[in-house]
């Protein structure tokens, strides 16, 4: 969730696009304002394995929350997308949990965990707005969280690493939501490299950037069900996967064997994933898209069977994605809704969509929507704009 999403107190709030463009509008005065940004992500595969230390293989997308921050004597974020604002101690002496508005949850956990790390307690008058597509799955909060730790970094004169950042909004997830995640939308928001998916191991943080073959184009379609992690299954398949790697005496299921979960529908899910996320980075790296969308048709079949946490009609995008000509299609980010990634042949993504999306409002009677995603550099200072 994000700034403009259903917030954890339910409220509504809207988004657009042209995040840069409609901040430098809000600002009044552009002196002494320093710019960040931070991208969403899109999974490629491996999911549910980031919080059994596993391993994923995401795209930092050229989708941001972009901040517009100034030194203060507290810590004052207006979001442009809720339209509200929240005020906050920047010694971060405070429970993230009780912080209204919702949206300002995942701030105030930034602020609080930077603050325990030993981050000094300078203040900062922030606006921000952000055009990663919302209840979709590709990590509005993460790039929310991620955007405003570079900024609260920055203002502060304070260095950290992109693992070290990344751990600390994690837990501001936590904090702002109550719901466990792992550490994978973080850390693509914050190591993402231009050109390339990341080979993440979640145990280490270790971080390999894998080329994307030319020609090879990135598309998302939202299915037009929204997720939400909160409302979801999400925590309740975490709890289950904690619990079976107890009974079979692993750390996590990361260390599982297949014939300990042959017979374990999520640990059978969780152990394959892993070894298909390894495979689809060396079918990258080969070229070999033919493997590739194997891969992502296994992973999105264990996903729907295995793990439940598909829906109908993202079973049926996935079909027709791949009916009109991908490469290969799967579910990404959590499940319960969302979007779907398809990989396409650069020439044909965009008459694939189209085809795709038609065929599968006709058949479910929503409205999809369509995006097309380049790999970008992760979070970082960016270039005042131009108007």
């Amino acid at each position: 969730m994000g700034p403009g999403l259903p917030d954890p107190d339910g409220e509504p709030g809207a988004t657009g696009l042209d995040a840069v463009a409609r901040v430098a509008t809000a600002l009044d005065d552009g002196r002494g304002v320093r710019w960040f940004r931070a991208p969403g992500r899109v999974n490629l595969i491996g999911e549910h394995t980031d919080y059994n230390e596993g391993l994923v293989l995401p795209v930092a997308i050229d989708r941001s929350c972009v901040v517009a921050a100034r030194p203060a004597e507290t810590v004052r974020v207006r979001s442009l997308d809720a339209g509200t604002a929240v005020d906050l101690d920047p010694h971060g002496s405070f429970d993230p949990a009780g912080v209204r508005p919702g949206w300002g949850r995942y701030v105030a956990g930034v602020v609080h965990e930077l603050a325990a790390l030993g981050r000094p307690a300078v203040g900062m008058d922030t606006v921000l707005a952000s055009d990663v597509p919302l209840g979709a799955g590709l990590s509005s909060s993460a790039a929310l969280e991620v955007a405003c730790a570079v900024a609260l970094a920055a203002l502060a004169d304070w260095t950290a690493t992109s693992p070290f950042l990344a751990e600390a909004c994690r837990r501001a997830e936590e904090l702002a939501t109550g719901v466990p995640c792992g550490i994978m939308d973080q850390l693509a928001a914050a190591a993402g490299v231009a050109g390339h998916a990341l080979l993440v191991d979640c145990r280490t943080l270790d971080v390999r950037a894998v080329p994307l073959p030319p020609g090879l184009a990135v598309v998302v379609v939202h299915s037009g069900v929204a997720r939400s992690l909160a409302a979801s299954a999400y925590a309740e398949r975490r709890r289950a996967c904690e619990e079976l790697a107890r009974r079979l005496g692993v750390t996590a299921l990361r260390d599982a064997t297949e014939s300990q979960v042959a017979d374990e529908p999520l640990g059978r899910h969780v152990v394959g994933e892993n070894a298909r996320v390894l495979q689809a980075a060396e079918a990258l790296e080969e070229g070999d898209l033919d493997r590739l969308g194997r891969l992502l048709a296994a992973s999105h079949a264990s996903l729907r069977d295995d793990f439940r946490v598909s829906t109908p009609e993202l079973d049926v995008l996935v079909d027709e994605l791949v009916r009109a000509g991908a490469r290969g299609a799967r579910l990404t980010g959590g499940g319960f809704g969302g979007c779907a990634v398809a990989l396409c042949d650069e020439a044909e993504a965009d008459a694939i969509a189209r085809l795709a999306t038609t065929r599968y409002a006709d058949r479910t009677g929503l409205e999809p929507r369509t995006f097309r995603c380049r790999a970008v550099d992760g979070a970082g200072p960016l270039d005042p704009p131009v108007l």
